[in-house]
Order: structure tokens, then sequence, then C-alpha cells
């Protein structure tokens, strides 16, 4: 419990500090949410225009497919607040060396590099996001409190799959010195999870569901308040958010075993 409040203590210092350096810049703040604003259109434009042509695409209808773009807009919403810009540069931080300073705190390296920045930009973000998901959620009649209680906390467990995989993915650096190639190959990848996975072929699905389960950044959560899975597999799902929590604390352990300081 000690170690988990100084963590928390650390990590509302990292916030205070990105506050005071964000609210230097307020036009920046007002002009990265206009822009995001217009990210967001853009992406629901895209559905609103092909439902005028079809009533479902696989399932999916105009209401239900409201309901997964406002979750993938909360969970990307708070993925980029927390961790986005801290895992951009990892790799930059490896090779400059700015990792030996970190390795010598008395705290979690990982947790450190994580949480250093958040982009309190996306705060207005959230709140755009969660304001078109409460909107969404209210057009579906079969939206009970209990399936709405479940979405909430499918959230978390969403967040915490896609910075696993981020983070696996940055933490190859350690590993190959320079891996912009492999971050390129992640957003390519994270692009498979911003539309619903039965749009996909089969193998397709199988893939963003089982390999690289990036269907639960939105689509796994969504389909809890669409009544379209079951408890259980919702469990399984916060069984694979922790495996993979694991996983990742793993990985970075072991990419230390073959970090060469750039001091050495």
């Amino acid at each position: 419990m000690r170690n988990f409040k100084k963590h928390l203590e650390l990590f509302f210092s990292f916030f205070k500090a990105s506050l005071i350096s964000e609210l230097a810049f307020r036009f920046n703040l007002a002009s990265r949410f206009f822009t995001d604003i217009i990210w967001y259109a853009a992406q629901l434009s895209v559905f609103e225009v092909l439902f005028r042509h079809t009533k479902n695409m696989n399932g999916w209808g105009l209401e239900e497919t409201r309901v997964f773009m406002g979750v993938l807009f909360v969970t990307d919403a708070v993925y980029m607040l927390l961790f986005s810009e801290n895992l951009d540069k990892l790799g930059q931080k490896i090779r400059r060396g700015d990792l030996d300073l970190l390795l010598v705190k008395p705290v979690s390296s990982q947790f450190m590099l994580s949480f250093q920045k958040v982009s309190v930009a996306y705060i207005g973000n959230i709140l755009f996001s969660l304001g078109w998901l409460i909107w969404a959620v209210l057009q579906i009649p079969s939206a009970s409190p209990w399936s709405i209680l479940w979405l909430i906390t499918t959230v978390p467990m969403s967040v915490a799959v896609v910075y696993c995989i981020r983070f696996i993915t940055a933490a190859t650096a350690l590993f190959l010195t320079k891996a912009d190639a492999i971050n390129y190959i992640w957003y390519q990848l994270y692009r498979l999870g911003t539309r619903p996975d039965s749009f996909y072929p089969a193998i397709l699905r199988y893939f963003v569901l089982f390999v690289l389960p990036l269907a639960f950044l939105a689509s796994v959560p969504a389909q809890v308040i669409l009544g379209k899975t079951t408890p259980l597999a919702i469990l399984a799902g916060y069984g694979l958010a922790l495996l993979i929590l694991k996983l990742a604390n793993w990985f970075w352990g072991r990419g230390l075993r073959v970090y060469g300081s750039a001091s050495s």
C-alpha cells in the first residue's frame, strides 16, 4: 500500500508539472483540441454517409456504430492523455541516455517512462468523447443500468491492453536501439482497432481478438452495452488485460538485461 501511495503521489506531481507547462501555451491547447474535433468529425462522417445507403453492416446499425465510436473516442483520449507522448519518445530517451537517469530512481522505471508527461490538452477530448458516448447510449432502447456499469468497467481494461501493446512495441528499442520501423507498423495496426471487429474477414478478426487484441480498443466494450457479448467474455477480457500487463513488465525487465547504458 505504501508503494502504491508513493507512485500515486508521483503521478500527481507529473500531472501538476505537465499542467503548468501546457498552460504556458494556451493557444496550443485550443488548437490541438480544435484539430482533434475535426478528426472526430471525419471519423463519424464515414459511417454517417455509409448508413445512408444501408441499414446494417454485418450486425452493426447506425445507433450501434455510434456507441462503438463513442467508446473508441473515450479509450483513445485516455490513452493519449496518459501514455501517447511518453511512449512515442521512449526510443529517443533510450538512444540519448535519458533512461540511465531513470534507472537509478527508487521507483519503477517503467512507471516513470509511462507517466512522466501527462498530455493535459486531451482532457477536453475526454469530455467531448464522454458527451458523445452518453448521447449515443441514450439512443439504444435496450441499454440498461447494468450494461452501462459493465461498459464503464471495460474502458480501463481497454486502455490497459492498448498501453501494453504500444509499450512492448516501443520497448523493442532496448534490443534494436533504433526501432522506428516497428513504431510505424504499430500505427498501421492500431487502425485495425478503430473499426468493429466483425467488419473484418475471419482470419483478420481472429488476429485482432487473440493475436494482437486490438479489438479490445472499442469493439469488445461496445458489445457490452449492445448485449452482443457475455459476462464470461468480459471476465476473460479482464484476465487478458492482467496477462498482457505482466507480459509488458516481463518484456521491459528482459530488455533492461541487454540494455547498454549510453554512458558506458
